[in-house]
């Protein structure tokens, strides 16, 4: 089948007006993510909305404060966005690291997520706002072990170790059914040092 859309580099995929991840999240849908949140027991503080101009803002962002394990460098993110951020980290990225590493979880590394800017590492979309610029995106660095280990996607991600490829292999798994775009360096170079999750409806996974 022929792809009909461009995939941006830590970005998103172009769709026709009104369409992705730049379009806002309702009154409703907020107000029920916020009430998911609290039902799941993750620790969160909201924000109030504001327009930074030129299609920058928060609109149902919240900051995250307590997913059961410490999140290095996370700032901003809209609701939606931290549910699947927090889902995907508890139930996968923690399971993944005790049963293939052999470690409980004990920090994960992030390179942020908010950040009023056009998206990054495509000239053809160059005058794109990414995800990241509505608190939608975020990119993981890598996982910091109760062991002592740290694991990273720039440095481990094509690791020799097969229990160091299993345990990517299966936290990105994952992330591809939480999320509608996920990125990594199997996609370009300029996902070769972090996965970036995007909660859009995009439904691409590299």
């Amino acid at each position: 089948m022929t792809m009909l859309v461009l995939l941006a580099a830590c970005g998103r995929i172009e769709r026709p007006a009104g369409q992705g991840p730049l379009s806002r999240p309702s009154a409703r849908e907020t107000a029920q993510c916020l009430a998911d949140l609290r039902s799941e027991g993750v620790g969160f503080r909201a924000l109030p909305d504001r327009d930074d101009g030129k299609g920058c803002g928060l609109t149902g962002a919240v900051q995250l404060t307590d997913i059961g394990v410490p999140v290095a460098g996370l700032g901003a993110v809209r609701c939606g966005e931290g549910r699947a951020f927090a889902a995907w980290v508890r139930n996968a990225v923690a399971p993944a690291a005790f049963q293939l590493l052999g470690s409980e979880l004990a920090r994960v590394d992030t390179f942020g997520s908010y950040a009023c800017r056009n998206v990054v590492g495509s000239a053809a979309n160059a005058g794109r706002r990414s995800g990241h610029a509505v608190a939608n995106a975020i990119d993981v660095a890598g996982f910091r072990l109760a062991d002592g280990r740290r694991v990273t996607v720039l440095a481990d991600w094509r690791s020799a170790d097969a229990a160091v490829g299993g345990f990517w292999q299966a936290v990105h798994r994952s992330a591809c059914k939480r999320f509608g775009t996920v990125l990594s360096p199997d996609y370009n170079a300029a996902h070769a040092n972090h996965l970036h999750l995007e909660d859009d409806a995009a439904r691409f996974c590299r």
